[in-house]
């Protein structure tokens, strides 16, 4: 390779993201954003059982938490059983002799994928005063904060602790997604779970996580960042393929025809993408649209085209098509 394609490859190539505290709390807010204000409180003492709670649990009691005792469960990986005693929009409040603590809704077994905010209440209650399966994903005493997870417990003790002596950044790992946000996507990597943002999904323009994956679906992803004192793992999607721009204008060269799946369709045009995650605009003018028919009555996402290429400016990852296949 010459210096000029080296250059070239550099301009186009996305630097690998940083995965510090800010973009962790900025991805994973949604889910948080319900939590009890402190959750986790652990006594010596039992608790007495009273109504199921409906409502976020009361600011922290005077009892100082053992958080010894719960970073050993978190450390441990130890599968444990507690009862919900309520719940609110977040998830559900739990707890048992020891424990208080939080479940947020996507860490559910059966409803995590099922976030209709319709429905959601409804699906929370008819948990209240059951006992689940769970296990400490998460543990932060200066926030006064433990998170439980029932999809966790579905990993046989000590599974979690494994898998992160093996994770490494850079490493190429298989799992199974099992909840799909607006800002990302999670995936089970077989008793840990991390999290593919929305950026890290493809090369190109993304509306919604669910255009690139499905519920339950099986996907190679990319390890960028390991942080087991979390219990987290930032993933990536896109990076499992070479950035397509890169070789944009050669591999798309004006003039071409070209397979390609409407993704959003506006007003003015619409959007369509092209290989792996190459995406560019159909202008309404460069459509033949019935009389009266605008693009949105005309074209629909999801749908199967062929496009012509108009033209390709790499460098900001623009794209011009038309569906005027003879110029």
């Amino acid at each position: 390779m010459d210096i000029n394609n080296r250059n070239t490859k550099r301009k186009y190539e996305s630097p690998m993201p940083v995965t510090d505290e800010s973009w962790w709390e900025s991805v994973l807010a949604e889910e948080r954003q319900h939590a009890p204000p402190r959750p986790q409180q652990v006594s010596t003492k039992p608790k007495p059982l009273g109504q199921a709670k409906t409502e976020p649990a009361p600011a922290a009691a005077t009892v100082q938490p053992d958080w010894e005792a719960v970073k050993q469960l978190y450390s441990t990986d130890r599968i444990i059983e507690i009862k919900v005693t309520g719940h609110n929009r977040g998830g559900l409040l739990v707890e048992n002799d020891r424990l208080t603590g939080f479940i947020p809704f996507s860490h559910l077994i059966d409803l995590a994928g099922k976030e209709l905010e319709a429905d959601r209440d409804v699906s929370l209650e008819t948990y209240v005063g059951q006992t689940l399966n769970v296990k400490v994903i998460e543990c932060v005493p200066e926030d006064g904060r433990v998170v439980f997870s029932e999809r966790a417990a579905l990993a046989e003790p000590g599974k979690r602790t494994e898998l992160f002596q093996s994770l490494e950044a850079g490493s190429h790992v298989k799992g199974t997604v099992t909840n799909i946000t607006d800002f990302g996507v999670f995936v089970d990597l077989g008793g840990v779970e991390g999290l593919i943002h929305i950026s890290e999904l493809s090369w190109g323009r993304v509306a919604h996580p669910n255009q690139i994956v499905k519920l339950g679906e099986e996907i190679n992803v990319r390890v960028l960042d390991v942080a087991a004192e979390r219990c987290r793992v930032a993933l990536s999607l896109k990076r499992m393929t070479p950035n397509p721009w890169e070789r944009a204008q050669t591999d798309f060269a004006v003039g071409t025809i070209q397979n390609a799946v409407i993704t959003s369709v506006m007003s003015y045009g619409a959007f369509a993408r092209i290989d792996a995650g190459v995406e560019g605009l159909i202008h309404a003018s460069e459509m033949v649209l019935p009389s009266n028919k605008t693009p949105r009555e005309f074209l629909a996402e999801g749908q199967e085209i062929q496009v012509r290429i108009l033209h390709v400016d790499a460098s900001h990852q623009r794209m011009g098509l038309s569906l005027q296949l003879n110029p």
